[in-house]
């Protein structure tokens, strides 16, 4: 057990590595593909969603988010292609960096930071038509016109997303005919195509079988190989089987940060712990 201490003297203990020496499994040193410094959002209704949060998320890892309802998890994610931009938000402070640029600065094309970052949402949300337009509508609408490239990115995209060897022969069905787990790889793939560098998910596996979750699970692992993932998973359980790092929020503030391995084995706090252990939340 650990004794409790205040946020701010617990981020400082547990923040990531200095970059100089924070490495991943493979022992090379960690670049963050985004970074977090001092941001804050406040709604209108005055709630604080989000206070003072930094933080690193590393390139080519399964970053994790986790912590119970509330704690500004979803906020954040939102926060990283600029979805928030869509509520009405009453004060931001603060920066995010992708590969060194501030997202909110006003050079920014929105359009294109939302590509480089695609969003996966927790309900599958197929589009009304077949599942091979499904595939093709996100690269069209960027301009992709040649048949063999959207067959290309198609086939990529599903096999990434472990969906194509279900599906390689159905491709003119309706996506909805598919099940609620191959609808929603379906809607990561359909990210894919548009060939992001960073992916956000947020409780994708929230309403699927223990089968489809696994499925989803294989597939990060192999996505993480390509793209930076940020997830918010749907149980403490899901979060310590793909948590490359994990990030604990709580009412709003970031409580501990610190590679997956030792988060779930070792917390430094002791709000860390008695979550992960089942004592609230």
């Amino acid at each position: 057990m650990v004794e409790s201490t205040s946020v701010a003297g617990t981020y400082g203990s547990s923040q990531p590595e200095d970059l100089a020496t924070s490495s991943g499994n493979d022992g090379q040193a960690l670049d963050p593909k985004i970074q977090i410094e001092g941001f804050s959002i406040r709604y209108s209704d005055g709630v604080e969603s989000l206070r003072g949060i930094t933080l690193d998320i590393y390139a080519r890892q399964i970053n994790v988010l986790l912590g119970p309802a509330g704690g500004g998890k979803s906020t954040l994610l939102r926060a990283l292609n600029r979805l928030n931009d869509l509520v009405d938000v009453e004060e931001q402070r603060g920066r995010i960096l992708l590969d060194g640029q501030d997202i909110y600065g006003p050079q920014v094309n929105v359009t294109e930071l939302r590509r480089r970052v695609g969003m996966v949402f927790a309900r599958p949300v197929p589009l009304p038509m077949t599942i091979r337009q499904n595939l093709f509508y996100g690269p069209e609408v960027a301009g992709v016109r040649d048949r063999g490239r959207l067959d290309e990115l198609a086939e990529r995209s599903l096999r990434q997303a472990a969906l194509w060897e279900e599906v390689k022969d159905r491709l003119d069905e309706p996506a909805v005919s598919l099940s609620g787990g191959q609808q929603q790889r379906l809607c990561l793939a359909r990210t894919l195509t548009l060939e992001p560098e960073v992916i956000l998910l947020d409780e994708p596996t929230s309403g699927l079988d223990p089968i489809s979750t696994a499925k989803v699970e294989e597939s990060l692992q192999q996505l993480k190989q390509r793209y930076t993932v940020v997830i918010v998973p749907h149980s403490v359980q899901q979060a310590a089987r793909v948590a490359d790092y994990a990030a604990f929020f709580l009412q709003g503030e970031l409580i501990e940060h610190a590679p997956g391995k030792n988060l779930f084995t070792n917390p430094e706090n002791q709000r860390t712990e008695d979550y992960i252990t089942g004592r609230f939340g």
